[in-house]
């Protein structure tokens, strides 16, 4: 959603929601007085699930103006001025604020949010938020994924901000993210950047790659195994590059993440084997070919497994660039 930045003279004070996971959170944070914001939708509406809408008052320098007002997915937030001290409970909310610039306004992250390094990780939980522990961070913005545990509301209520970024269905959400952040914190101008940049390369590397080679492929989730189909965040990365998912035709794919039976995936024999469980799961080309009957399934036998980074895979900011660059590199391989 994009920031609807709005000249609104009085707003009510307060300092928001903090917790939530959209993914891992949980952040600390140290802070003084929480900017003024006004919630003008209920924390439990969204006008939409991500994206955001900004108004207000001109720019500055492409820091941008407050207040600020951010159409975000527990509806319009108001931000009366620059937050200082945010507290991030999303690892993507996390590597946004840092590629935008905003890394010195974070004072604490979630236990989760392990990138960049340079992140001030915290015991704060998303998955189990604690609004006293939340609060006790004196944070004047928090960032989520999700609103787990009613965590907005019981932050609403002692008046603590909170921006809810849900995970993206769309690429087009995660630019839309990272501009809402940018309005948000002040880095309007970077965020853009970052924004442009990202849709770029993404780009580039989706008009480079071989046309009509009709490669399949599978996406591991982990070694259960779970699969993601085309109609996901990730699986639409895929698209991007002429690739079928097998799993768009297994028999439960309706909701986006079937779990396949060695069967299946044997008879499907993909081109391409990519593999987003390397670090939850230590899973790698030599794993795979240890599992009863992968062994002879083409990628394995002509080295076409792709060991992603977990992170990367299961994340929308700024990196999903990185994994536009590793499926296109092995799209190029697999094709030459």
């Amino acid at each position: 959603m994009r920031p609807v930045r709005t000249a609104v003279a009085g707003v009510v004070l307060g300092v928001l929601g903090l917790a939530g996971c959209g993914q891992t959170d949980g952040a600390a944070t140290s802070a003084d007085p929480a900017p003024a914001v006004s919630n003008t939708a209920a924390s439990t509406t969204a006008a939409s699930t991500t994206g955001a809408s900004t108004t207000g008052a001109s720019t500055t320098g492409g820091q941008g103006a407050f207040p600020v007002t951010v159409q975000a997915g527990n509806g319009a937030v108001t931000i009366s001025k620059r937050p200082e001290h945010i507290v991030s409970l999303s690892p993507t909310a996390t590597e946004i604020l840092f590629a935008i610039g905003a890394g010195a306004q974070v004072s604490a992250v979630d236990d989760q949010s392990n990138y960049p390094p340079e992140a001030p990780k915290t015991s704060l939980s998303g998955f189990k938020p604690n609004v006293e522990a939340i609060v006790a961070a004196k944070p004047d913005l928090v960032v989520l994924a999700n609103d787990l545990e009613g965590v907005v509301a019981g932050l609403g209520k002692v008046g603590v901000p909170v921006l809810l970024e849900p995970a993206a269905t769309k690429l087009d959400d995660t630019y839309d993210q990272i501009r809402d952040l940018g309005a948000a914190t002040g880095n309007t101008a970077k965020a853009e950047e970052v924004a442009n940049g990202v849709k770029q390369k993404i780009d580039a590397l989706a008009a480079a790659a071989p046309k009509g080679k009709s490669l399949t492929y599978y996406h591991e989730l982990d070694s259960t195994p779970y699969a993601a189909t085309s109609s996901t965040f990730i699986g639409q990365v895929y698209n991007l590059f002429g690739l079928k998912n097998i799993a768009d035709e297994a028999p439960d794919a309706a909701g986006g993440y079937p779990k396949l039976s060695a069967e299946f995936i044997a008879k499907a024999d993909p081109d391409l084997i990519f593999l987003g469980d390397t670090k939850c799961c230590g899973q790698n080309a030599a794993t795979l070919a240890k599992r009863p009957g992968w062994s002879g399934l083409s990628a394995v036998k002509k080295g076409r497994v792709v060991e992603l980074d977990d992170d990367i895979a299961s994340r929308w900011g700024p990196r999903v660039a990185d994994l536009a660059q590793a499926v296109g590199d092995a799209v190029q391989k697999a094709a030459s």
